[in-house]
C-alpha cells in the first residue's frame, strides 16, 4: 500500500512538473531551460530531465538561441504548434460554425453550417457539428489520432453533475431546450467514425469567448474582469481571483436575464423587461421594426440588418433613436455588473457587441458612470474583444488545449 502511494505520488510529481513548463512555455515561450527554472521555481536539473521527455515526444520544440552572459548560447524553447490539433464549435443563432486550430490558435480550417431561423431541435445541430467535423479534418488532411479534442460551445446552462456517462446536459430556455444530452448524442456521432473517440467538452459559449479573450485578448492580466457576450441573445462570463465563476449550478453568468425594466418588453425567456430583450441584437431589430410602423427592414439575416441599423442612424432619426436607448440599457446593465462584481475590466464582444461597439462605446461609457458607484466605476474600463466575431469558436477550440497542458502533455 505504500509502495503504490509513493508510485501515486511520483507519478503526479511528474505530471505536475509536465505541466508547469508546459503551461509557461505556451504562454510565455519561447524560452531557455535558465528562464523556465526562473520562471516555475523548479530546479534547472528537473527542467533539463522534463525538458528531454517534451522534446522526445515532440511536445516542444528548439525555436533558435538567445545570448548568454559569457557562456555559450541558451537554446530557446516552444511548444510545437503543429504536433496537435484541436476543434471548437460555436453553435450560434443562425448557424453552426466549426474551426480546426493548431495549438497556437491559428485556424486552418472552417465550416458554416446554417440553421433556419427560430428552428434549434437538438438532433439537426448534432447533425450540423458532426458535418462540420468530417468537413475541416477533410480539408485540413489531418489524421484524427492528432485531435486533442472538440471543445463545443451553446447558449444556455451546461450540467454536468448528474448527468452519468453521457457527458453533458444543456438547458437552453431560448431553444427550448431541457436536459438535452448533448454530450451523448455526438459521443453517439463521433464514435459512429471507425477508430474515433474524439474527446468532447461542452461549455457555456459566454465562458468559451471569456476564456478566449483571457487567454489571448483583451483581458490578459486581469485577475477581475466580465467578458460580455452580446449577439441575438446576451450572456457574460465573471472572472473573479483569475477564475471562472459558475454559480451553484453552473447557471452564473445570465446577464442577459436580468432585468432592466420592470414589466417591460417580453423576453425569449418568458420573462419581462429582461436585458437581452433590450441590447441583445433580436431585440434591438423588433424596436427599430415597431419604429418603422411596418415598412420592410433592410437585411437578409440579423448581422446585415443590425450593420444596416448603425448606417442608417446617420441619416434616420428612428435608428439613431434606438442605437441611443441602446447604449442606456448597456449601460444600466454593465453598471449593474460594475456594482456587484467590481471587476478590473468589462469587455464586450459578439459579433452584435463589436457592431454595436465600434460607435456606440463612448455613449456606453458615459450611461456606465453615470449609472455605477463612482468608487468602483472608476476603476473599471470598459473595453471591446479582441479577437473578433469568432472568438466564441476559438475559446471552445481552448477546451481540450487546457486539459491537454493540465495533463501535463498527455492526451486525457
Amino acid at each position: 500500500m505504500v509502495a503504490a502511494q509513493r508510485r501515486t505520488t511520483t507519478r503526479d510529481l511528474r505530471r505536475g512538473n509536465r505541466s508547469v513548463l508546459l503551461w509557461t512555455l505556451y504562454f510565455d515561450g519561447p524560452m531557455s531551460r535558465q528562464e523556465l527554472g526562473a520562471r516555475t521555481g523548479l530546479s534547472l536539473t528537473t527542467v533539463s530531465t522534463v525538458v528531454v521527455e517534451l522534446l522526445g515526444e515532440g511536445l516542444v520544440v528548439e525555436a533558435g538561441t538567445v545570448d548568454s552572459d559569457g557562456g555559450r548560447p541558451r537554446i530557446l524553447l516552444r511548444v510545437d504548434p503543429g504536433r496537435r490539433r484541436v476543434i471548437g464549435v460555436d453553435v450560434g443563432e443562425t448557424r453552426v460554425r466549426v474551426g480546426l486550430y493548431d495549438l497556437t490558435m491559428n485556424e486552418r480550417a472552417r465550416a458554416d453550417r446554417p440553421l433556419e431561423p427560430g428552428r434549434h431541435d437538438a438532433g439537426p445541430v448534432v447533425e450540423r457539428i458532426l458535418g462540420g467535423l468530417d468537413e475541416v479534418i477533410a480539408a485540413a488532411a489531418v489524421d484524427r489520432g492528432d485531435i486533442l479534442g472538440v471543445g463545443v460551445a451553446v447558449s444556455g446552462v451546461v450540467e454536468r453533475a448528474g448527468a452519468g456517462e453521457g457527458g453533458a446536459l444543456v438547458h437552453g430556455q431560448t431553444f427550448d431546450w431541457c436536459a438535452v444530452p448533448l454530450g451523448r448524442m455526438l459521443r453517439e456521432g463521433t464514435a459512429a467514425h471507425p477508430g474515433t473517440d474524439l474527446p468532447l467538452h461542452i461549455e457555456n459559449g459566454a465562458r468559451t469567448l471569456g476564456q478566449a479573450e483571457m487567454w489571448f485578448g483583451a483581458g490578459r492580466g486581469a485577475d477581475h474582469a466580465v467578458i460580455a457576450l452580446i449577439g441575438s441573445g446576451v450572456g457574460a462570463a465573471v472572472v473573479a481571483d483569475g477564475g471562472f465563476y459558475h454559480g451553484a449550478t453552473s447557471s452564473a453568468g445570465e446577464w442577459g436575464h436580468t432585468v432592466v425594466q420592470v414589466g417591460g418588453r417580453r423576453c425569449r425567456c418568458g420573462a419581462r423587461g429582461c436585458l437581452e430583450a433590450y441590447a441583445g441584437a433580436e431585440g434591438i431589430l423588433d424596436r427599430y421594426r415597431q419604429a418603422r410602423r411596418g415598412r420592410p427592414m433592410p437585411g437578409a439575416d440579423e448581422e446585415s440588418a443590425l450593420a444596416a441599423l448603425i448606417a442608417a442612424a446617420e441619416d434616420s432619426t428612428a435608428a439613431r433613436r434606438v442605437l441611443d436607448e441602446t447604449a442606456v440599457y448597456l449601460g444600466a446593465g454593465i453598471a449593474n455588473l460594475v456594482n456587484l462584481f467590481n471587476p478590473r475590466r468589462i469587455i464586450l464582444g459578439g459579433w452584435a457587441g463589436l457592431l454595436l461597439g465600434a460607435r456606440l462605446l463612448p455613449q456606453i461609457r458615459e450611461a456606465v458612470a453615470g449609472q455605477a458607484l463612482r468608487h468602483p466605476g472608476e476603476r473599471t474600463s470598459v473595453e471591446l474583444c479582441r479577437l473578433g466575431p469568432d472568438a466564441v469558436a476559438l475559446g471552445a477550440a481552448t477546451l481540450p488545449v487546457e486539459r491537454f497542458l493540465a495533463a501535463g502533455g498527455t492526451v486525457a
